[in-house]
């Protein structure tokens, strides 16, 4: 009995050591550590592992129209969009890529229309510049049009077509909608925020609010941030540099030839060799051509872009 008591004793004392070693490991592992003050972070900045907020502009505007900087409500939503996209890496680093062979499309259109050219950003918060973007809810294309939408504006969309993957079509359509927005609104910024929301949600909104400004609507999440986030887009993809953004790889917009095709098309595939190309190549610069094939009833002229450098695509 004797033996047994001093094997038990002496594994409660080995344990309680432990215990306390634990506890001394454990202190020292979630000991406070100090905060590097101002002059510190400055340095520490430059390093790519150092994170911090980000830089605030004093003034903004979204289509000519002043952002209140000088409300804290309106501060902090914005703040909360710069830090979010800024330490996005990779993803932004694809849209400083991307934006230039996008927007080169993009801009002239918007211009042609009257409308303001900050609305490319609208399209950069919609699909990422992405042609093929399908959301969760049906929303296709840059510009992200439903179904109804899309045909509500003119877009043929059916089992061979759909043209809200068509990047010049869907932004025309795009500015449509905005005109008639704005037309609606008086304003380029309720304009942008009915594009996520609908007119009617938001003419709902202002009644019952007894509001007719965006910054003072209290809106859902995702329309509530809505504006800030093509603000913050507009900011980080224009002064990349404040953000510690530096691309080397900008991607160039991409020449092409058209081909008229008036009749049907038994194979696309068919088709592409012909020109030269594989039927990958062909979807790349016509994601609106849905099918294999094209019976086209109705005898429609549709316009088939080609790569004029179709060595850079085998």
């Amino acid at each position: 009995m004797k033996r047994q008591n001093i094997i038990i004793y002496t594994f409660i004392i080995i344990s309680i050591l432990n215990l306390i070693g634990l506890s001394f490991i454990t202190c020292k592992s979630y000991s406070p550590q100090i905060l590097p003050s101002s002059s510190d972070a400055a340095i520490q900045s430059s390093d790519p592992h150092y994170y911090s907020d980000v830089y605030l502009p004093d003034t903004m505007s979204l289509a000519g129209e002043a952002v209140p900087l000088q409300r804290q409500d309106v501060q902090e939503a914005l703040m909360k969009e710069l830090i979010t996209n800024a330490y996005l890496h990779s993803h932004t680093i694809q849209l400083l890529q991307t934006a230039p062979r996008v927007f080169k499309q993009i801009e002239p259109i918007l211009k042609k229309n009257g409308i303001p050219d900050d609305f490319k950003y609208l399209a950069v918060i919609e699909s990422r510049l992405n042609p093929q973007a399908v959301s969760p809810a049906g929303a296709v294309g840059v510009w992200q049009f439903l179904k109804g939408t899309g045909k509500e504006y003119g877009l043929e969309i059916n089992q061979e077509i759909d043209e809200r993957y068509h990047l010049e079509k869907s932004t025309q359509a795009a500015t449509a909608y905005l005109k008639k927005a704005y037309e609606k609104f008086g304003s380029w910024t309720l304009a942008a925020a009915s594009y996520n929301a609908g007119q009617a949600m938001i003419t709902r909104q202002m009644d019952l609010q007894k509001e007719s400004n965006y910054y003072d609507l209290l809106l859902g999440e995702e329309t509530g941030r809505y504006v800030f986030r093509i603000l913050a887009l507009k900011q980080i993809m224009t002064h990349p540099e404040l953000y510690h953004f530096k691309v080397h790889q900008i991607y160039a917009p991409e020449t092409t030839e058209t081909i008229e095709v008036k009749g049907s098309v038994k194979s696309w595939a068919d088709f592409a060799q012909e020109h030269g190309i594989t039927y990958k190549t062909l979807k790349r610069f016509n994601p609106w051509l849905r099918k294999t094939d094209l019976k086209n009833p109705h005898h429609q002229t549709y316009e088939i872009l080609i790569p004029q450098k179709k060595e850079l695509y085998k």
